[in-house]
């Protein structure tokens, strides 16, 4: 299966006999079962499938077969600087990033950090990422932004930012309108577009005039919102008292807010991205979804940036459980109760990492389930070479704490394979390579020996009251 011969464009293609985690509105487990896609789309599910001639056979026994996961903000451009920032706190992010460095970024940079995250998610069985592109200065930026998502065969949206200015002064440029009619029309779901802009604390509510260019353009908002010391209860209501929180809206974090501000997303319809080890580590607020689900507020898992974490989805799932249970078990504790029975469980965190994302990208009937009609997006969990892919005994809870980027046997992109057996299937890694130590040089040359080394443990500037980290870009 190493050979690209196996996998010709518009050849049909089976996963045989395997698990099928289908991931539809009954969420069934099938066990021994096929699933058959031809084109673009999913053909069949189920067993003893009879396919076309010339079909390509992959042999799923022993393995799971599960939809492509979802992560619904990643801060792509940043890939370059993988583990740079593994100490930071998130005051020290901001400083790194909208102080300091972030200015420095040309659009070659933006690339090469676009190509590498691209090809680690589908590496890692997540066929459909957004890219909360915040460090698009120009559209040049921008540009080089798509051209690297579209040099690799995944599911991409853009989520157009720019943390060097305010969203009321990028979305009223010409040549922003102009990038928008050039790149992102055109209805092409391999490629979407959200606008990515946060509010904080301020009575003027100058996002106002951002927000009515996403109305115009008939574009989706997503927000850090919820973020301890930036963005909290009074964002919301201002979005809320203006009319601007919609289903279509993705309110990332959310972890530092009120019943108040979490009942108004409830009542607008509109989802939360958690990014777990982010919420935990970086200090946005602890990581919400046990608050989300007193509020029945639906739920994608995204992995934020590279800059700190891993790129991959098996993490983001299995610190998610983790945290929810921790909470449970402490808040019980605190009534000196015992919990006896998990209020969340494996299965349903395994559907946030896929068809919770799709959902929350407007994406349900094209992605997110294995269902016959929808476009082919599928991964398959297996690896014989490990000691850890056997017994398969309870496949949700498997998916969520025993497998990892390493047991990702097969991805399926729109029907195309772009992994098999362990190995990426026509993706050049070797210019994803040059050109991020390309990068890396050029970044090392504008910082300096001295600050490079001592970003990694970054001190606070004096001059600064760190009050807000937007003070930076929109008080400074």
């Amino acid at each position: 299966m190493s050979s690209t011969d196996h996998f010709q464009t518009g050849r049909p293609v089976v996963l045989r006999n395997g698990i099928v985690l289908t991931m539809d509105d009954g969420h069934r487990v099938l066990r021994g079962a096929d699933v058959l896609m031809v084109g673009e789309r999913i053909a069949e599910v189920g067993p003893n499938l009879t396919v076309p001639d010339g079909t390509t056979e992959i042999d799923a026994s022993d393995g799971i077969v599960m939809p492509g996961m979802v992560d619904t903000h990643r801060h792509m451009w940043q890939t370059a600087m993988r583990g740079y920032g593994a100490d930071w706190t998130l005051t020290q992010y901001f400083v790194w990033y909208y102080l300091q460095w972030g200015k420095v970024w040309r659009p070659q940079d933006v690339y090469a950090g676009n190509l590498l995250s691209a090809i680690e998610a589908l590496d890692a069985g997540v066929t459909t990422t957004v890219d909360w592109s915040h460090g698009l200065q120009t559209v040049e930026h921008a540009d080089a932004a798509v051209d690297a998502l579209q040099a690799v065969p995944g599911r991409f949206v853009l989520a157009y930012g720019n943390i060097q200015q305010g969203p009321w002064e990028w979305s009223a440029r010409p040549e922003f309108r102009d990038f928008v009619k050039r790149r992102m029309s055109g209805g092409n779901d391999m490629l979407g577009f959200q606008m990515a802009f946060d509010v904080p604390d301020s009575d003027e509510f100058p996002e106002r005039a951002a927000f009515e260019v996403a109305r115009d353009l008939d574009v989706a908002v997503t927000t850090h919102a919820g973020v301890r010391g930036a963005t909290s209860d009074k964002g919301i209501r201002m979005m809320y008292d203006n009319g601007f929180m919609t289903p279509r809206n993705v309110y990332v974090h959310a972890a530092s807010l009120s019943d108040d501000a979490y009942q108004r997303i409830a009542a607008s319809g509109g989802s939360v991205s958690v990014s777990t080890e982010s919420e935990q580590s970086a200090g946005q607020g602890y990581p919400p979804t046990w608050r989300l689900r007193q509020h029945n507020i639906p739920v994608s898992l995204s992995m934020d940036t590279s800059v700190w974490w891993s790129g991959d989805l098996f993490s983001a799932m299995r610190a998610t459980l983790s945290a929810d249970r921790a909470r449970e078990h402490l808040e019980a504790h605190t009534r000196d109760e015992t919990v006896t029975n998990h209020a969340l469980r494996a299965e349903r965190v395994v559907a946030w990492a896929t068809r919770g994302g799709a959902q929350a990208l407007g994406l349900d009937s094209v992605i997110g389930s294995l269902e016959k009609g929808k476009k082919a997006d599928v991964v398959l969990i297996k690896n014989a070479s490990s000691p850890v892919m056997f017994p398969l005994l309870h496949p949700y809870g498997h998916v969520v704490f025993q497998a990892s980027r390493g047991d990702v046997h097969t991805v399926i992109v729109n029907g195309r394979v772009v992994k098999a057996s362990g190995n990426l299937v026509d993706i050049d890694l070797s210019a994803a390579r040059r050109a991020v130590y390309e990068t890396i040089l050029y970044l090392q040359s504008q910082l300096g020996d001295e600050a490079w080394v001592e970003g990694m443990h970054p001190e606070i500037p004096e001059t600064r009251v760190l009050d807000n980290p937007y003070t930076y870009t929109y008080r400074s």
